[in-house]
């Protein structure tokens, strides 16, 4: 694989994360002020904006990067050799940065401190099950689906996993980060971000172990991840 190429793909994976934060902390800001105190209205409201944009990122930008769009699922995949392990790296980096300037766009765009660490609280095992639970189901989608179904798959699932975990499904390290810089509903503390991280990692490498025991062919799905991509 080309430098050029990689380039391409880590700049993909920049914006897409990017415009993914920005929809998840813009949302939460919308639905915030705009319902009236009731707060499973602005968690619907958060919800089907993080579903809907989640597919429309994953079908504009997968065939450029795979749209991973999650250290998780990079890993995963240069675990199964679907990427070459030196450039996790780049791909993780700009997730990470990518998702940081989602938050301080979300925050200029409603006219609030560019940063504001979050006082949001989430912690305790519940949560940190629920992280573990939410991302080994976002990767036994990703492993299980179609690359043509992938990104309706994936927008489903997180839609649906923003209800059935008490965490509302982060399952996704830079977006956990990015979300620790923002004051506001879809916040979570500093401190409470290492522990979402590792149970973030724990579900999806445990994911990854359960399919590649379902599916003895997963590598070559790995080449391919989340959608058919450019490589060249």
């Amino acid at each position: 694989m080309s430098n050029r190429s990689l380039s391409r793909r880590a700049t993909a994976e920049f914006f897409g994360t990017l415009l993914l934060v920005a929809a998840v902390i813009g949302s939460g800001i919308m639905a915030e002020r705009l319902s009236n105190a009731n707060v499973a209205l602005a968690l619907l409201a958060n919800t089907v904006a993080t579903g809907a944009a989640l597919v429309a990122l994953i079908l504009a930008f997968g065939p450029i990067s795979g749209a991973h769009l999650n250290p998780v699922v990079t890993i995963m995949d240069a675990y199964e050799s679907g990427l070459p392990w030196s450039e996790v790296p780049p791909y993780v980096v700009c997730q990470i940065v990518g998702g940081i300037v989602g938050a301080i766009a979300a925050h200029l765009m409603f006219s609030l401190p560019t940063i504001t660490l979050s006082g949001h609280i989430r912690s305790g095992p519940a949560q940190f099950f629920s992280e573990f639970v939410a991302t080994f189901g976002l990767l036994c989608i990703i492993w299980g689906s179609s690359p043509e179904t992938t990104p309706f798959a994936v927008g489903a699932y997180i839609t649906a996993a923003y209800w059935f975990t008490s965490s509302t499904s982060f399952a996704n390290p830079a977006v956990t980060l990015a979300r620790c810089f923002t004051n506001t509903f879809a916040g979570i503390r500093p401190t409470d971000v290492p522990w979402f991280v590792l149970a973030q990692l724990l579900g999806g490498f445990t994911a990854t172990l359960l399919f590649r025991w379902l599916v003895p062919g997963l590598p070559a799905r790995a080449e391919n991840l989340l959608v058919a991509h450019d490589t060249k």
